[in-house]
């Protein structure tokens, strides 16, 4: 037994609350080290004549990554609180591990060895808004998806779409140009809207901003921003503002006040200035977003920048009735701002959604007190390496997508915005060398699985682009240049999203062993007697997937096509097409 290879804290995704009053635990250790894992509990006040009472119970192994077991148990605790160990047995040795180290057998004599949680309290349980779980979203840019109004374009715009997309040029989009296509996206079954910055600012991206409290009027007006919002909630679609709290643009009035006066500026605080005066070249000698001397970072800790930036939240929440704030660098940003940003916000709007964008593990801003969910790029990153740069097999997937979903609570997991592209990233049918059926593929994993999936705008229709800039190409509105084929298939799939709550958030995910089949990624989502499976094979040829159930006679239904088959054998095995899939639900 590899004792060094074994982890556990009473926190975080290790052991963690749940609304149902459930207590999950989890462990860890060496890969194929043990071949049982028990837990030992009892609440740390329950003695009877001397001896503390206690309940044994099998963990279960809840996936495998490249060099680690997971092991996980509910529990719910009938007084709330708990002390609890492990047993654990690797076929020829047995081990009590306990906050105090190893022991050969479980010492009753005294609860302080033990872990604990020490009460499980409603108000620390991890909740995100409950609707999140059920949306899917759609990301636009807004200066690249349609122009509904001309005369509010920028000088010298460009006609739509008759150019390349550079980091200095503008085509019109603008607010009305949404308003104008969300029949579209309810055509497709979009549920949420996630925007870009729309606040006036100097760039086409405008993650520069100028003015946090005014519309850029190249987009439109307030006024144009509250009717979207209003078309968007009379058609079950949220919105999400995005908003840049790290730092500022290098026309943000204060700022320039303080280029201007230096160290006289009343706002050189707002900022972090090394030195006076201020200079941009060769490098800036104040703190930025890397290195661009064009976005000064603002100084959070600063109580009336904390004061403006907290308004700012409030505002758009307050007025306009948004549904969720997207925040820009977000790790960058000091933990205290956000745990009053969150506050501030919920107050006035406890249903509100608050994403981050962080691209590493996240757990310090994922406690309940910061965010509800953060940019899940981690699971972009393995949906490329093996669908659109097949650079990885399933059982190497299998075992990323493990250590990614073990890095969080299941709780925190059931929100997270997951993500195949966006406005920092290629597009995806580029990524997957213009192979449509690949893309079906990512597609049918993003909205199977677990999370909320975002769609970026244009990738329905298969648009390409390279990084940025290309990946921010006008949206092609003509309807015989874009892909019918991969806009049914994205729309079908969301259909049937809707209509099996198995295929969103509901049930357990469990992934079944690569070892069935070399090519083949295969897992079950289930509830009750209710079985989902989703079968996609990575392959370039024809393959039979023989179900690892012994559950003949069984009734499987092709949910693509309402078709049913009845399986009274042995074996249950499934065609699949080179780079096809099978999402198909399983009844006795």
């Amino acid at each position: 037994m590899l004792k060094e290879a074994i982890y556990h804290r009473p926190k975080d995704n290790y052991a963690y609350a749940c609304a149902n009053g459930e207590l999950h635990i989890r462990i860890r250790t060496k890969k194929n080290d043990l071949t049982e894992v028990k837990i030992v509990y009892g609440d740390p006040y329950d003695w009877h004549e001397k001896n503390w009472m206690i309940t044994t119970e099998a963990m279960k192994k809840s996936g495998s990554d490249q060099l680690f077991d997971y092991w996980f148990v509910s529990i719910i605790p009938p007084f709330k609180r708990l002390r609890y160990g492990f047993i654990l047995n690797d076929g020829s040795e047995s081990l009590c591990f306990t906050e105090k180290g190893f022991f050969p057998e479980p010492p009753l004599d005294e609860t302080a060895y033990y872990f604990c949680f020490p009460f499980l309290h409603n108000v620390d349980v991890f909740q995100a808004p409950a609707w999140v779980k059920n949306t899917v979203w759609y990301q636009i840019f807004p200066e690249r998806f349609a122009n509904g109004n001309k005369d509010n374009d920028p000088e010298n715009v460009l006609p739509w779409g008759n150019a390349e997309p550079t980091s200095s040029n503008f085509f019109g989009g603008d607010l009305e140009g949404i308003i104008q296509n969300i029949s579209y996206l309810k055509e497709l079954g979009i549920g949420g809207i996630y925007l870009t910055p729309i606040f006036k600012a100097y760039s086409n991206h405008k993650y520069d901003t100028i003015d946090y409290m005014e519309i850029d009027p190249h987009f439109g007006t307030k006024e144009i921003l509250r009717k979207l919002i209003e078309v968007c909630h009379k058609n079950g679609i949220k919105v999400m503002l995005d908003a840049v709290f790290n730092h500022c643009g290098f026309y943000f009035p204060p700022f320039q006040d303080m280029l201007k006066n230096g160290d006289n500026s009343r706002f050189k605080n707002w900022f972090h200035a090394r030195e006076f005066p201020l200079v941009t070249k060769p490098k800036a000698n104040y703190h930025t977003f890397a290195f661009t001397p064009f976005m000064p970072k603002l100084n959070t800790e600063n109580p009336e920048v904390r004061e403006y930036l907290l308004e700012v939240g409030r505002y758009w929440v307050r007025e306009f009735n948004i549904d969720g704030w997207r925040l820009d660098v977000a790790n960058e940003v000091d933990h205290n701002f956000w745990r009053e940003f969150r506050k501030e916000v919920k107050a006035i709007k406890p249903e509100l959604y608050i994403l981050g964008e962080i691209w590493h593990d996240s757990m310090p801003w994922l406690r309940g007190d910061q965010f509800d969910a953060i940019m899940n790029y981690p699971v972009t990153t393995n949906i490329l390496n093996l669908f659109a740069k097949q650079t990885i097999t399933v059982k190497e997937f299998l075992e990323n997508m493990t250590s990614v979903l073990h890095m969080y609570p299941k709780n925190i997991n059931e929100t997270a915005f997951n993500l195949v592209g966006s406005h920092d990233t290629p597009r995806i049918l580029t990524e997957c060398g213009k192979d449509i059926d690949r893309v079906k593929q990512v597609y049918t994993f993003l909205l199977t699985f677990i999370g909320t999936p975002c769609i970026y705008y244009g990738d329905e229709i298969g648009m390409m682009g390279e990084q940025d800039p290309g990946c921010r190409r006008c949206m092609e509105w003509d309807k015989n240049k874009q892909n019918k084929e991969l806009f049914e298939h994205i729309q079908k799939l969301l259909q049937l999203r809707r209509e099996n709550p198995l295929l969103s958030n509901e049930g357990e995910l469990s992934f079944i062993d690569p070892e069935y089949h070399n090519t083949c990624l295969a897992y079950t989502k289930s509830i009750g007697e209710k079985t989902i499976i989703v079968i996609l094979n990575t392959g370039d040829e024809k393959v039979r997937y023989t179900l690892p159930f012994q559950l003949a006679p069984i009734t499987v239904k092709n949910l693509w096509d309402n078709k049913k088959m009845v399986f009274s054998g042995d074996e249950l095995t499934i065609k699949l097409d080179s780079n096809g899939f099978k999402i198909l639900e399983l009844t006795n």
